[in-house]
C-alpha cells in the first residue's frame, strides 16, 4: 500500500537547500508527486506531496526532519494524508482573478472570505508587494486561480467582485 505525505520545509535561502530536502526523500525511497517552492523574504519554502511504499514510516520521517533542522538549519514538518480516492472534480469552471491596489492590511483576508462566502474555491494564490517606480508607494498585486461551481454564473461572480472591489478600493479583473 502506498502512503502519501505532505511536507512543508523552510530555511534561509542558499544554494543546495532543495537538494538537502529532496535527498531525505530520495534516500528513503519516496516519490515526489507535486511541489511548490519559492522564496519568501530571505527564506526558501518548499511544499512537497510525496508517497512511499514502506509502512510505519512516520517516526523515521520525524527523525529525518529533526536531523534537517540540526544539521542544515531547515525546519521541516510532515503530515500523513488519507488515502486518495482520485476523484475527478466535475461541475466546476476555473478562472483567475487579478487584484491590484495600494498595499493595505486585510486584502487577502477580505478577498478570501468573500470567495468562501460565495462558495468559490481557491486553487492557487500568489501575491507580492512592490514599490511603485513612480511614487515609491507599495503596490500589492495578487493572482488567485479559483474554482466556480457550474451553477454559479461567471457574470454574477464578476458583478459581485466589482462591488467588493469598490468596498476595498482595489482593482479586480477576472480572466476566464
Amino acid at each position: 500500500m502506498t502512503n502519501r505525505f505532505m511536507m512543508t520545509a523552510f530555511g534561509k535561502d542558499r544554494v543546495g537547500i532543495v537538494a538537502d530536502v529532496t535527498r531525505l526523500l530520495y534516500e528513503n525511497d519516496c516519490n515526489l508527486e507535486d511541489t511548490t517552492m519559492t522564496i519568501l523574504a530571505e527564506e526558501f519554502t518548499l511544499n512537497l506531496l510525496f508517497s512511499c511504499q514502506r509502512g510505519n514510516f512516520e517516526e523515521q520521517l520525524s527523525q529525518e526532519c529533526r536531523r534537517l533542522e540540526f544539521e542544515k538549519g531547515i525546519s521541516a514538518f510532515v503530515r500523513p494524508l488519507s488515502v486518495s480516492q482520485n476523484k475527478v472534480q466535475k461541475g466546476y469552471k476555473t478562472c483567475t482573478l487579478h487584484i491590484e491596489c495600494i498595499d493595505q492590511a486585510g486584502i487577502v483576508y477580505k478577498t478570501s472570505q468573500f470567495l468562501a462566502d460565495n462558495k468559490l474555491n481557491i486553487l492557487h494564490l500568489k501575491s507580492t508587494a512592490k514599490a511603485s517606480p513612480e511614487s515609491g508607494v507599495n503596490i500589492y498585486s495578487m493572482d488567485i486561480h479559483i474554482q466556480v461551481p457550474e451553477e454559479i454564473s461567471l457574470d454574477q461572480v464578476e458583478e459581485d467582485l466589482s462591488t467588493m472591489a469598490d468596498e476595498l478600493q482595489v482593482d479586480i479583473s477576472m480572466l476566464r
